[in-house]
This record gives structure tokens, sequence and C-alpha cells, in this order.
């Protein structure tokens, strides 16, 4: 879901290793004359505040003899024999010894430890030293600080979306928290071309398609997810319809820059989690790709078994699905979320591009899902984005000439050289929000996908601009990462989201008397349309306070209309858009106290008809 904008190339640019005391920090080559530092991700200290400390004993006593406070100084950075036991064993496990180095003016001690660890690690093993140890108040890593550490990659001041007030998701305010590190995200896509801002980053993935015109390779599926461009001619996709994109969208390589293109290494832009790998599943080519390929992927980049395909060794915890159409949530692909959510996998979807109701695209009306809107520089709605109930939060995706910059591939047709450039669109929105997925899922593993969901809407920011139907508000990665490590989750991980009842029309409906009874919301039914004179009918019995949404899809030869009637013939909405296979949707509510019945009107306008040409599905949900 992309909206071409302009290309820029840029050079590589490559920074200096420096070395400062006992770790190596990143700096960029010279910018204004001026080395700044990025964020450190390691320490080489803990900082443990023990409970005795506050009332003296711990500072001004060695081995339980008081000494006098004039001497106390000498004596704070030893530690009594007991207790530097039990500092022993909680570092032996993690390969570490931790020696006093001194006391803080709160009471707390510094340890030294005897090799660098990751923040990540330093925080398993201060937890392991309040386990182990009762009179812990608290234990945390010693982090390292910068000045206003912002990432050092040249092109990072265009990228408003990581940082504006206005527009940006407080990236910044995230990363000296968590930068991704052991959270592998599965872009969903295009596949992906080498790049060298995203050096490193990808595992090895694997490539879904199944049709050879599609794929573009030669070949069907097999385990080389990389990109050979998705171009094509007029008439190549259907006949009589123009070139989708005369040239190749590299739109998977875009998504994954976002999410995690390196940081501070001296060229081109910043992920947002930039220490989190890709996993590139390839389900689109040329002219798109099929539901059986896209839910296969999905299955397959959870951790699941796909039949004939080698088993991930990179099992991923997020999936970005920068994809969709029209048309109710399918059954396949709705298994193939409930699938992957089992395996404790975050499902992150795009919410469409039409400037519409986001309950006609799928799979973001799909049920478990994180359904994303998106937003311009100033943080309001993207004149593009589909918006609605069903939007779980919104994202950065540009709008009026402000783009979303990320890595790209300068071919016109077939792969050239590295590239960036600004794309426009909810597939820009979508890994915004899977980037601050994996950051909280690195700060905190134990969450689950209810648990981010939850913790994403608690903490999105109100939007500074309309932005109506766009969900509970921009994404904040900065106090989405605060959310996470609050604490691991205490409720179980949910079970699959139960699949709407999908059901076949029963004639004769053509009468509000005979009226086929829909008594399950999400209920989609299979209907046909016999000849132009008919029309057919269903009711629900809708209940207090309940809003009716009804969304009709007809075959891609057909103009079919939809409308819904109260009791007493009153028509309360209807749907009547101009052309073959437009999706129509209408709703009502019911203001009053009790249970009404609400009939739904299929009517033919014009095209297909019979068994054959008359199809259309129609989902009821309230």
């Amino acid at each position: 879901m992309t909206q071409r904008h302009t290309s820029l190339i840029v050079s590589a640019l490559m920074g200096a290793l420096l070395a400062a005391g006992p770790l190596a920090m990143a700096h960029a080559g010279q910018q204004d004359g001026n080395k700044t530092p990025h964020f450190i991700t390691q320490t080489d200290r803990l900082i443990v505040k023990y409970k005795d400390a506050a009332q003296g004993v711990d500072v001004n006593a060695v081995d339980g003899k008081i000494v006098p406070p004039a001497a106390a100084a000498a004596n704070l950075a030893v530690i009594p024999a007991a207790r530097q036991a039990i500092l022993d064993r909680a570092g032996q496990q993690f390969g570490a010894t931790l020696r006093a180095l001194r006391a803080t003016a709160g009471g707390a001690h510094v340890f030294q430890l005897n090799h660098t660890m990751t923040l990540d690690q330093a925080r398993q093993l201060a937890a392991e030293l309040k386990a182990r140890d009762s009179n812990v108040e608290y234990a945390e890593p010693d982090r390292i600080m910068t000045a206003q550490a912002t990432p050092t990659d040249p092109s990072y001041g265009q990228q408003w979306d990581l940082f504006e007030s206005a527009g940006g998701i407080n990236a910044p305010a995230a990363w000296d928290r968590s930068t991704g590190a052991g959270v592998n995200v599965a872009v969903i896509d295009t596949g992906y071309r080498p790049h060298a801002d995203l050096a490193d980053q990808i595992l090895q993935g694997y490539d879904f398609i199944t049709n050879t015109t599609i794929a573009n390779d030669g070949n069907g599926r097999d385990s080389d997810a990389s990109d050979p461009g998705d171009w094509t001619t007029a008439g190549q996709c259907a006949a009589g319809v123009p070139a989708a994109d005369e040239n190749s969208s590299w739109h998977g390589t875009h998504v994954a820059g976002t999410i995690a293109a390196k940081a501070n290494n001296g060229i081109g832009v910043a992920g947002i989690a930039w220490n989190a790998k890709i996993v590139p599943a390839r389900v689109l080519g040329k002219c798109g790709g099929y539901t059986s390929d896209i839910a296969d992927a999905m299955i397959w980049a959870s951790g699941g078994s796909v039949s004939g395909v080698p088993a991930n060794a990179n099992v991923a915890r997020v999936l970005n699905l920068s994809l969709g159409g029209s048309g109710a949530c399918d059954t396949t692909t709705q298994n193939a979320i409930n699938s992957a959510r089992s395996r404790g996998a975050v499902v992150v979807v795009a919410a469409g591009n039409s400037n519409t109701e986001a309950s006609t695209s799928s799979p973001a009306n799909c049920a478990g899902v994180i359904a994303v809107a998106a937003t311009g520089r100033t943080g309001g709605k993207a004149s593009y984005s589909n918006t609605g109930s069903i939007v779980t939060i919104a994202a950065p995706g540009g709008d009026n000439g402000a783009g979303i910059l990320s890595t790209l591939n300068a071919g016109t047709t077939t792969p050239g050289a590295d590239s960036y450039a600004y794309y426009m669109g909810t597939s820009m929105a979508t890994p915004h929000v899977a980037g601050v997925v994996a950051l909280m899922l690195s700060a905190n593993p134990n969450l689950t996908p209810d648990d981010v969901a939850a913790k994403l809407k608690s903490t999105a920011r109100a939007f500074p601009a309309a932005c109506p139907g766009c969900g509970a508000g921009i994404v904040d990665a900065g106090a989405a990462v605060n959310a996470a490590l609050g604490g691991a989750s205490t409720t179980p991980a949910p079970a699959p989201a139960p699949v709407a009842p999908t059901i076949a029309e029963t004639e004769s409906n053509n009468t509000v008397t005979t009226a086929n009874k829909i008594a399950t919301s999400g209920t989609i039914v299979n209907g046909t349309i016999a000849n132009s004179a008919d029309t057919d009918y269903f009711v629900v019995q809708l209940p207090a306070g309940k809003t009716l949404s009804a969304t009709l899809s007809p075959n891609a030869s057909s103009d079919y209309d939809l409308y819904i009637y109260n009791a007493a013939g009153t028509r309360l909405a209807y749907s009547a858009k101009d052309g073959n296979g437009v999706v129509e949707a209408a709703s009502t509510a019911n203001t009053g106290t009790t249970a009404a019945a609400r009939y739904v009107r299929v009517v033919y306008y014009r095209g297909g008809t019979g068994a054959t040409n008359g199809k259309y599905s129609l989902k009821l949900a309230w």
C-alpha cells in the first residue's frame, strides 16, 4: 500500500569506531565539524541498593563491626563476606564477577563487572541478584548516557517521523531503554534487496510465491527471498488494466529499513528498532500475491509448520503486513492470524490507502491484528488513509509532500545500486508500529499479543490535528517502552481469536418476511443474485446500544447496492457506489433500550447474475 514519491541515492560514508574507556562507542564521520556519540546499549557496571543501607548499617559497617562516621568513606567499597558470596553466585551463571567501586549519594553501591554486557543481560543479572538476596531493594544496569544522543546517520535529520513533536513517534525517548535486540521482525512483502544500511540486519527468509509469473524470478517457492523487481506492463495483471507501476517498487526493502536500518554506521538512515533483525517472507511480486501464499508465510514466520518448507530457524515475534485488498476477512487469513498469535506473534497490518472505511480492507478487518492508519507531518489524518472503528492506532505515513525516508534500490525494473526514497502510505505507517513493538518485546519478552495491543493504545499520544477514526492516537515509542518495562504479563496467552461463521444464503429471501436470520456478529454470507430482478434480505436483531455494520463485496464484474431498513420499512442507511466490484458499506446504530430488527438488503444494479457470475459476500457485524 504505497504511493511513490521522490527517489534519492545517498553515498556510503563510513564512520569511525572510537574507543572510550572499557566500551567501544560508534561515531559517525564529521558532521558540521562535530562528532556525536550514539546511545550506548552496553554497560560494565551494576547499581545495587540494599535495604539496610538506608539505616546506615551497610555503608558504615564491615562484617558487623560499626566504624566511626569519619572512617566510613574508606569502607564504602568494602562488602561483607556473606554478601559478596551472594554476589559471586549471582554472577557465576553470567560469567561475571562484581567488584564494589563506591557508594552513591543515595546509599546504593556501584559494582564493576569483569566484562561488558548488553543492557538486557545486565538487567537479567540484576534480577538474579535480587532473587538471591532478599535484602536487595533494587538492582539495575549503570547505563551510559550521552549528551543529546541521537543517531549519527547523515539523513537522520530528514526522518521527521521519528522525532518531531507534531508528527513523530518519540523514538529517541525509547532508545536508551531498548533498541530491539533479540527480536526478529518478519516483513511479509516483496522480499528484500541487499543494502549497505541493512547489512547484517537480514536473516534467512523464504520466497512463498508459488506462481512463477508473479514471482518474476524463474521459479516458485525457494529459500531465496530477495526481490527481483515487481514492475508491470499494461495488460499484464488483467486485460485492459494499465501498468500498476512501470518501475519496480522495492517495497519490502523500504519497509525493512523503517524497522531496522542500522543506526550509527555513518550512512543513510536509522531504523526504529536498529538492533532487531528482519526475516523476509516474500509473498508479493508482479500484480500482487495470493492469500494462500501470504497465510503460509504468516504461519511459517511465527514458527509454524508449512508442508514442503524448511522450518524457520529465526522465529519472528512481530509480523509486518503492509499489504491488503478489499472485502471481508477470509477464513484462510483469519486462521493464519490465529495460528501466529497462538505462538505469541504480534500481527501488525496496514489499514489501507483508499480514504474509506477500514472495515472494507483485509487483513486489516481480521480479528486479533493491530490495524494502523497513517498520519502526516502535522499529526493529522493522511489524505489517503482508511479509518474507522477497527483501526487500533496511527503512525506517520507521510502526506502533502512530506514522505517517509527509508532504504530502497535505484533499479527501475531490475535491481541497481543502493538508494533511499521518500514513500507515502499506510504501508509506511505500519512498520513504525512494528518497530515500536520490537522495542517493547526486547524490553519485556514476556508480553503477550494482547498485552502489546493494550499498552500501545494506553500510551498513544493525542492527535495534534484532526484524525477521526484513526484509533487510540499516534504511537509513542518512549511511552510504549516504559509501559513494557513496567512488568511482565500477568495474564496467560490468549486463545486464538474465534473465526466468524460463514454461511450460504437461503432462497427464497426476496421479501422482508422471508429474510435470512443472522444471529452471530461477524457472520459472512455467501450469496447469489440470480437475475436482474432478484433481491436478497437478511435480518438482524440488533442489541440496544450496538451499531450494525454491513459490508457487501460484489464479484469483479458486477455492481450491487446495499440498503438497511427498520421494521417499519424506513431506510436507515445505504451505499450505492458506482463501479463493478466496488465494495459497499453501510452502518446504523440502535439507540433504543431494547433489541430492534434491522433488515439488510442486497440489490442488483448492473453486471453479472446467476450461479457463476452473480456471486457476492456480505459481512454483518455489531
